[in-house]
């Protein structure tokens, strides 16, 4: 199910998922790494969860053009303008995919008890076939998916320091990912997630 096909991670059953793991070298992606911890304006949101609110296991910002509100779990989002750091990376993202961004969602995993649960990011903000463009920063963290329909097709993905997944085509159709705790302590990670949200 997962192909390495020159050094890029692919799958093209039901949607393509593809991963550049030196999409930014070593110094670039310390620095995004360390600016981000330090001047991102980090925020815990309660989730709704079978009828119950609790704290995301993680630390979030939305970013964004005015008006690219989204809202998932029970959360809605007002963007904080882009900073031009993030800007930098969006317009290197958008040169490197040939795709047009305008938002991101960053989360900060703390430690070794932040995750991200099994979901598909399919919000009706993103409309149909959603093409998104993953940033990793900070320590390495494991990548699941598996297929809606077809139980057998699953797998994981090392997500490393300056690497890039994109999601694209009817892979938020068909797969759902996650981003699970781990045993042993570790140091944060930063995830930048960016988007093209239908305006209204």
């Amino acid at each position: 199910m997962l192909m390495l096909l020159n050094n890029e991670i692919i799958i093209d059953k039901d949607g393509s998922l593809a991963l550049y793991p030196t999409f930014l070298d070593v110094a670039e992606a310390n620095f995004y790494k360390q600016h981000f911890l330090e001047h991102i304006h980090w925020q815990q949101y309660d989730i709704r969860i079978f009828g119950r609110s609790i704290p995301q296991p993680r630390l979030s910002a939305w970013y964004g053009d005015e008006g690219a509100a989204y809202a998932y779990s029970g959360i809605s989002l007002a963007p904080l303008p882009f900073t031009p750091e993030l800007l930098q990376l969006k317009q290197r993202i958008e040169a490197q995919t040939q795709q047009r961004f305008n938002s991101v969602l960053l989360n900060l995993y703390r430690h070794q008890n932040d995750s991200m649960g099994w979901h598909s990011d399919d919000e009706k903000e993103l409309g149909t076939n959603p093409f998104i463009a993953s940033i990793s920063l900070g320590l390495n963290r494991t990548f699941l998916v598996k297929h809606k329909q077809q139980k057998s097709l699953k797998g994981k993905l090392d997500l490393c320091h300056g690497s890039l997944l994109c999601m694209g085509g009817s892979f938020q159709a068909f797969w759902q990912h996650a981003v699970p705790k781990i045993k042993v302590p570790c140091g944060p990670r930063i995830n930048l997630t960016f988007r093209q949200i239908i305006k209204r």
